[in-house]
C-alpha cells in the first residue's frame, strides 16, 4: 500500500508550482477571485463535490470515501494575504503592489490541495468522508464563522467529527520542525475603541474647556495597571493600545480624543472579565474628571484550543511519519489569534505548526507578517502528507 509520504513526494512538483503561482497573486480579506480560480484549477479532475461561498470566495470540497459511511474529517487551509509590500527577492515575487503572502497562507493552500490529491488516490481505503476547507479572511474579518454559517460543518451531509490544520512559520524553529501543545494554543483577540468626550478651548485657558487628552492618557496607563492588579499572571491578559488620535494643533484643546486597543486572553472567563473591567474603568475614570467616555468593546476570535485527545493523536502521527526529533511541544501558548478557533469550538481537533524557515539562524529570521518573511516551500510535501495521514487514521478509527 502506497503511504501518504510517498504520494506527497509524487505530487511535490505540482504543489510547489501552485504555491508559487499563488504567491504572485496575493489577495486580501474575503474576496479572493484569483486565488479561488487557482484552487479550482488545481482540484479539477478530482472526484470532489465542490461548493463555493456566497458571502466570500471560499471553496468547500467533499471527498467521499469508498469504504463506507463512516466519520467526517475536516482539513483546513486559509487563503488570504496581507497588506504588506514584499521585500524578499524571489522569481515568484508578488505581482500585486502592497500585498504579500507574508503569513504563508499560499503554502497552506498548496498543502491542502496536495492532501486532496493524496486522499483521492486513497479513496478506496477511506471509511468516511473528508471536507477540504479553503478559507478566506483569516487575517481580517474572520472567514471561518461565515463558512460555518453557510453550512461548512454539514457539507458532507452529516456533521464533521474532527478537524485539523497546520500553520507554517518563517522563524523560531529549524526548517521542518513541528510544534504544538494541548489545550489553549492561541489567544482570544478582542478590540476596544474609546472616545473621550470633552469640550474644546484655547490651549492657554484649559479651565474654560474639558481637555480629553490628559484624561485619555490617564486611561491608557490605568488600563495597564488594571491588567497587572486585577488578573492572574498565570491566566494572562495582554492589552495593547495601538492607535491614539486627538487634536489638530498644539494650542487647541479638542472636543474629543480616541484610542484603539487589542486585548488578548487565554480563557473564556478572563475574556469576559476583562470586557467588563475595561469598560467600567474607561467610563468611570472619565467621569471622575467631569468628562464622558464612549467605550465600544468588540469580542473577536475566541481562544484556539487543541482537544487533548486530538492533540495526542496528531502528535503521534507526526512522530510516526517524521521521527521524534522533528517534534517540539510548546511550553506556552502564544498570544496571536486564529479564526480556526471557531471550528475548534464546534468540533474537537488539533492545530499544529510547521517551520518553513529558510534561514540557518532561525531564531533571528524575519517572522510571519514581516515584509522579509521568507518561507521555504520544500516542506510542502510534509504538510500535505500529515494532513492526509490525519484523515486516513481518523477515518480508520
Amino acid at each position: 500500500m502506497t503511504n501518504t509520504v510517498e504520494l506527497a513526494e509524487r505530487f511535490r512538483p505540482e504543489i510547489v508550482q501552485l504555491r508559487r503561482a499563488l504567491h504572485q497573486v496575493p489577495e486580501y480579506d474575503l474576496e479572493l477571485p484569483k486565488t479561488q480560480a487557482l484552487i479550482l484549477e488545481a482540484l479539477d479532475g478530482l472526484d470532489l463535490e465542490i461548493t463555493l461561498g456566497k458571502e466570500l470566495s471560499s471553496v468547500t470540497a467533499v471527498l467521499r470515501g469508498r469504504g463506507g459511511p463512516g466519520p467526517v474529517v475536516l482539513l483546513r487551509g486559509d487563503m488570504d494575504a496581507l497588506p504588506v509590500t514584499e521585500r524578499v527577492e524571489v522569481p515568484f515575487k508578488s505581482q500585486h503592489p502592497g500585498m504579500m503572502h507574508a503569513c504563508g497562507h499560499d503554502l497552506h493552500v498548496a498543502g491542502l490541495v496536495g492532501a486532496a490529491k493524496i486522499l483521492h488516490e486513497l479513496r478506496d481505503q477511506l471509511a468516511g468522508d473528508v471536507v477540504f476547507m479553503f478559507q478566506p479572511g483569516e487575517e481580517t474579518t474572520g472567514g471561518a464563522p461565515i463558512m460555518i454559517r453557510e453550512g461548512l460543518l454539514e457539507a458532507a451531509g452529516r456533521r464533521v467529527d474532527s478537524a485539523y490544520c497546520l500553520h507554517v512559520q518563517s522563524a523560531g524553529d529549524p526548517l521542518g520542525m513541528w510544534n504544538s501543545k494541548p489545550g489553549p494554543l492561541m489567544a482570544a483577540a478582542d478590540q476596544l475603541s474609546v472616545r473621550v468626550v470633552g469640550a474644546g478651548a484655547h490651549g492657554s485657558e484649559p479651565f474654560r474647556g474639558k481637555d480629553p487628552i490628559p484624561v485619555l492618557c490617564e486611561i491608557v496607563v490605568a488600563l495597564q495597571t488594571m491588567v497587572t492588579r486585577q488578573f492572574d499572571v498565570f491566566d494572562p491578559v495582554v492589552l495593547t493600545i495601538g492607535r491614539i488620535i486627538g487634536g489638530t494643533k498644539e494650542n487647541i484643546i479638542p472636543d474629543d480624543a480616541f484610542f484603539d486597543a487589542t486585548i488578548r486572553t487565554l480563557s473564556a472567563a478572563t475574556q469576559a472579565k476583562v470586557q467588563e473591567a475595561s469598560v467600567r474603568l474607561v467610563e468611570n475614570l472619565a467621569a471622575a474628571h467631569g468628562l464622558t467616555a464612549e467605550a465600544d468593546y468588540r469580542v473577536g476570535y475566541p481562544v484556539t484550543v487543541n482537544d487533548e485527545r486530538e492533540y495526542l493523536f496528531a502528535r503521534q502521527a507526526i512522530v510516526d511519519l517524521f521521527g521524534p526529533d522533528r517534534y517540539r511541544e510548546r511550553a506556552h501558548a502564544e498570544l496571536g489569534a486564529e479564526d480556526m478557533s471557531f471550528v475548534l469550538n464546534e468540533v474537537p481537533g488539533a492545530y499544529v505548526n510547521l517551520s518553513a524557515c529558510s534561514a540557518t539562524d532561525y531564531e533571528h529570521a524575519a517572522d510571519n507578517h514581516s515584509p522579509l518573511a521568507d518561507f521555504d516551500d520544500s516542506v510542502l510535501p510534509d504538510g500535505a502528507a500529515l494532513l492526509a495521514e490525519l484523515a486516513v487514521r481518523r477515518l480508520a478509527q
